[in-house]
């Protein structure tokens, strides 16, 4: 349940925000990864049993890397059988066989590796989706009302792909890179001492270009993923309420606020793929160098006698085997600073608080009877401005118990606690006599049957609706809680009946119809205790006494808690309880408080002249 109508809690800030001198049209202050070496470290022993397929992986390409080594030594071999105009068959063809079936047998390599890679990869980010999804249901509700609603779909989604191409890519490459630069480098050595020294010259360049650049990526990248998560926050806020949007005449500023936030994803996103950009070019300069080095000092060693036109070959070959990872690796450090934010985004969520668990003694409330106590409860949702202070009051087994009062009063926070969506900050809640805490929570929230202002629908038939709180009833008990909420009568004028598929939130409904539903949907749960929140604020008047009819016959026996604005549908309630500014003004049946001429008195006179004037 949600807090409609207290409206004292701020939203906590939640992704990095873009502040100073970009809203001036100057540089993006950007937020650099908290911890990278943390977040990869972790990320790797979230591998698990995975980590037996990295090692198969390893093996082929070890394997792989061999072959790709033993490559540019048979090709030196084989022009050197050619030389001087000398041609010796015998070793050229055998050198073209070993040569030819060490490609074919490196192609296939390439391609295990590649298959073994990507399926590993899925099954790391499938774990990690199911893991962060089971997380969410886990976090209390004050996860949600202090973030977007896009920004964490988008911790689920875009996040998390982030991540699977970083394990796929940029795993199996460091791998590769490793071994090619250091077999690369001992045959280099084999070959040429001098010519190895003359192609190194060009690794401190490598290194120092690649730090540099990946040292401004790193923060672009991460601060591109922020500003992804508040763009998708932006638009899942505004398509949710278009119907708002365009009953206001928004669409307009709509756009513009779109406009802005994709405009700070450009920029950031433009500047992070510029910088990322720079990596390659200026690599191949520097390899070229590097070549340029290797056979100048090779061809002097040519006509000296010392090496061969073959070694020559080979070596070149050896030493762009060598150069290449190093720039892959390079490369490959943007996609893993990608993947690095995205995982770091995802253990975010996976490290914030759960709900409290149950106390290790906490006991099943098993048939309950609904006698609920506050005694002298006080909450805020901070901890510097207390929505409740000293509340207290009884509620019997079976009585109803309607609160009233000003938007913001604390009505839905009373309800809010009993079903320990958040725990008071101090006194104590009983039901039964036993304080709710001691009952495991999934116990004390079956006992409750809720019906909100704001209804919702998930996406499958009508039926499945109504059987969200028990999946297990049959079609009849189906048809009889539809019919006891009044909405048999439209359900069976429906094409499909109670088979009839709903969009998103039932959107393919009207307002009331979706109210009936929930109103069915709470009847067939067969609830102790009954929550209603405005259950009939969307309803028609004609509608309106049906559903009072049938909310009174499922009322009986039972708690019930009325949150209602309109006076004249609590008249019946045993007690009615004012709330104003976190405590309980007056309480009382109708006819008491009437007497009483006091706050609730003046509300419905009110009320009243307000309908009469009309």
């Amino acid at each position: 349940m949600t807090k409609p109508n207290d409206g004292s809690k701020q939203q906590a800030p939640d992704v990095p925000m873009i502040t100073g001198p970009l809203a001036r049209g100057g540089r993006v202050q950007a937020v650099k990864p908290k911890n990278f070496k943390g977040t990869l470290r972790r990320l790797w022993f979230y591998l698990g049993t995975e980590r037996k397929w990295l090692t198969i992986v390893f093996m082929f390409i070890a394997a792989d890397s061999a072959l790709t080594l033993a490559g540019p030594y048979l090709i030196g071999v084989a022009i050197d059988a050619m030389a001087a105009g000398q041609v010796n068959y015998s070793v050229l063809d055998v050198t073209m066989i070993v040569l030819i079936s060490t490609y074919i047998a490196d192609g296939g390599l390439t391609f295990l590796q590649s298959w073994v890679m990507a399926g590993l990869a899925q099954r790391v980010v499938k774990r990690l989706r199911q893991t962060m999804f089971a997380k969410l249901q886990k976090l209390p509700l004050a996860f949600f009302d202090g973030r977007s609603h896009g920004d964490i779909m988008s911790r689920l989604s875009n996040d998390i792909d982030n991540v699977s191409n970083s394990i796929s890519q940029s795993t199996a490459q460091l791998m590769t890179g490793s071994i090619a630069i250091v077999g690369s480098l001992v045959m280099m050595l084999v070959l040429s001492p001098t010519l190895t020294l003359a192609s190194l010259i060009t690794v401190p360049l490598v290194f120092f270009l690649a730090k540099t650049i990946t040292k401004r990526t790193s923060v672009l990248f991460k601060d591109q993923q922020a500003q992804l998560g508040k763009l998708n926050g932006h638009i899942e806020e505004t398509i949710s309420g278009l119907l708002v949007v365009k009953a206001f005449n928004r669409e307009r500023k709509a756009i513009d606020e779109f406009n802005n936030v994709n405009g700070r994803l450009y920029e950031v996103g433009l500047k992070a793929q510029i910088w990322s950009g720079f990596l390659m070019p200026l690599l191949s300069v520097i390899n070229n160098i590097g070549f340029s080095a290797v056979a100048i000092v090779g061809g002097v060693l040519a006509v000296k006698g010392h090496i061969t036109v073959g070694v020559i070959a080979s070596f070149l070959s050896y030493s762009r085997q060598f150069v290449r990872p190093l720039n892959d690796i390079a490369n490959t450090y943007n996609v893993l600073q990608s993947g690095v934010a995205g995982a770091e985004r995802a253990f975010e969520v996976l490290d914030e608080a759960e709900e409290v668990e149950d106390a290790p003694d906490a006991v099943e409330l098993e048939k309950p009877i609904g006698h609920v106590t506050f005694q002298d409860v006080t909450f805020g949702y901070r901890p510097d401005m207390p929505i409740l202070r000293q509340v207290s009051f009884e509620a019997p087994a079976g009585s109803s118990l309607a609160l009233v009062g000003p938007t913001g009063a604390g009505k839905t926070t009373i309800v809010n606690l009993v079903t320990r969506f958040y725990d008071a900050t101090s006194g104590t809640i009983l039901i039964d006599g036993r304080d709710i805490k001691s009952y495991t929570r999934d116990s004390l929230r079956r006992s409750f049957g809720i019906v909100l202002q704001d209804t919702y629908l998930f996406s499958g038939t009508i039926k499945e609706n109504i059987k969200y709180g028990k999946p297990d009833a049959n079609d009849a008990e189906v048809v009889a809680a539809a019919k006891l909420a009044n909405a048999d009568a439209f359900i069976s004028r429906l094409p499909k009946g109670y088979d009839t598929p709903l969009s998103e939130n039932g959107g393919n409904l009207s307002q009331g119809q979706r109210q009936l539903l929930a109103i069915a949907r709470v009847i067939l749960a067969d609830p102790s205790i009954l929550i209603l929140d405005e259950a009939t604020s969307s309803i028609d008047t004609r509608t309106e006494l049906h559903i009072q009819e049938a909310l009174l016959s499922m009322m009986k026996g039972r708690t019930s808690f009325i949150i209602a604005h309109r006076l004249n549908t609590i008249r019946d309630a045993d007690t009615i309880m004012v709330i104003d500014r976190g405590e309980i003004a007056e309480q009382g049946s109708h006819s008491t408080l009437m007497s009483q001429d006091g706050t609730y008195s003046r509300m419905f006179a009110n009320q009243f002249k307000n309908i009469d004037s009309k």
